[in-house]
C-alpha cells in the first residue's frame, strides 16, 4: 500500500489539478456555489505569472512563483473547509473573497512591462502594498463590485510577518477569520512544499535582490530556518488564532485521513534540514538539490 503523502494526493505542480481540487472542496461547503468569478480570476493570475497579462512581465521571482500561489490557494481552500467542518459560518461571498485574496496575495512581486531593472524580489519590503493595489485595480478594470470584496486589504495584510494582526480593525469576525486563514495558508503552502529545502536557495537569492538584511549566505539562511519554524508555530497560536488546526478536520472529511499532512511534511523538511546542518554542512547543496 502506497504511503499517504501530501504531494501524492494530487499534482500540485499543475494549476488545473489544483483548481479542480479546490472546486471539489468548495462544493462540499456550498454545493450550489457559482464558480464564474473564481474561474476568471484564476485564469488571469496564471496568465499574469506567465507574462501573458496585459501590461506585466512574466514572474521573475523563483521562490514566490506561480506554484507558491497555487499552493497557498489550495491550502486556503482546505483550511476554510476545515473551519466550516468545525462550525464556521462561511457564505458564498466569504468563499470567493478568501480564495481570490489567496490568488492575489503575491501579485506585488510582478513587474510592469516597463520595469526592466532587476527582479520582482526588489519589491519584497513593499510587495503586500503592491498586491493590495493590484487587486483594487483588477476589481475596477474588470468591473467587479468592490463592495463584494470588502475587507480584502486587511486580509492581504495578514500575510506580512511583521503585521500586528491584533491591531487590525476587521469589518467582521468572518473577515478576521479569512485573514488569519490566509496568513496561515501562505506559511503552510511554502513550508510543506515537497521541495521547500531546495527552494530556500532561491529564497536567499530573492533576499539578496530585495536588500533583506541578516542573511550573509545561503548557509546562514538555512541555519535560521529551524528557528523560523519554531517562531511560525508560535505565530499560528498567538497571532493567527490557531486556525492551522482546521487542516486536520479537512483531511478527515475529504480523504478520511485523521492527520494534519501539512504539519507532518513540514516537520519532515525541518528535521532533514537539521540533519544536513549537523552532518553535511560542507556539501549541503548536494543534499538539498536531491529530488
Amino acid at each position: 500500500m502506497k504511503e499517504i503523502q501530501l504531494s501524492l494526493l494530487l499534482n500540485m505542480e499543475s494549476p488545473a489539478s489544483v483548481f479542480n481540487e479546490v472546486r471539489v472542496i468548495v462544493i462540499k461547503i456550498i454545493p450550489e456555489y457559482g464558480f464564474e468569478t473564481l474561474e476568471q480570476v484564476f485564469a488571469d493570475i496564471v496568465s499574469l505569472f506567465h507574462g501573458e497579462y496585459p501590461g506585466y512581465r512574466e514572474c521573475t521571482t523563483s521562490y514566490h512563483d506561480l506554484t507558491h500561489t497555487t499552493d497557498t490557494f489550495l491550502a486556503m481552500a482546505r483550511l476554510m473547509h476545515g473551519a466550516w467542518e468545525q462550525g464556521a459560518h462561511l457564505t458564498n461571498k466569504h468563499i470567493t473573497l478568501g480564495l481570490v485574496c489567496a490568488l492575489m496575495h503575491d501579485t506585488g512581486f510582478i513587474q510592469t512591462m516597463g520595469d526592466k531593472a532587476g527582479t520582482g524580489a526588489k519589491y519584497t519590503p513593499i510587495h503586500i502594498v503592491r498586491s493590495i493595489t493590484f487587486m483594487g485595480n483588477y476589481l475596477d478594470e474588470n468591473r467587479i463590485n468592490r463592495a463584494e470584496f470588502k475587507g480584502y486589504p486587511d486580509i492581504l495584510r495578514c500575510t506580512g510577518l511583521d503585521t500586528e494582526i491584533d491591531k487590525i480593525h476587521f469589518d467582521s469576525p468572518q473577515i478576521e477569520l479569512l485573514g488569519k486563514i490566509l496568513g496561515t495558508a501562505d506559511l503552510l503552502g511554502q513550508m510543506a512544499d515537497r521541495i521547500y529545502l531546495k527552494k530556500l536557495l532561491l529564497l536567499y537569492r530573492e533576499f539578496q535582490d530585495g536588500g533583506i538584511k541578516g542573511y550573509e549566505s545561503e548557509l546562514g539562511l538555512l541555519r535560521k530556518t529551524p528557528g523560523f519554524w519554531d517562531l511560525t508555530k508560535r505565530r499560528f497560536v498567538e497571532e493567527l488564532g490557531g486556525v492551522n488546526e482546521y487542516m486536520r478536520s479537512h483531511f478527515k472529511a475529504r480523504w478520511n485521513i485523521d492527520r494534519d499532512l501539512y504539519l507532518e511534511v513540514t516537520e519532515k523538511n525541518i528535521n532533514y534540514l537539521k540533519f544536513i546542518l549537523e552532518h553535511r554542512k560542507e556539501d549541503y547543496r548536494e543534499y538539498l538539490l536531491r529530488d
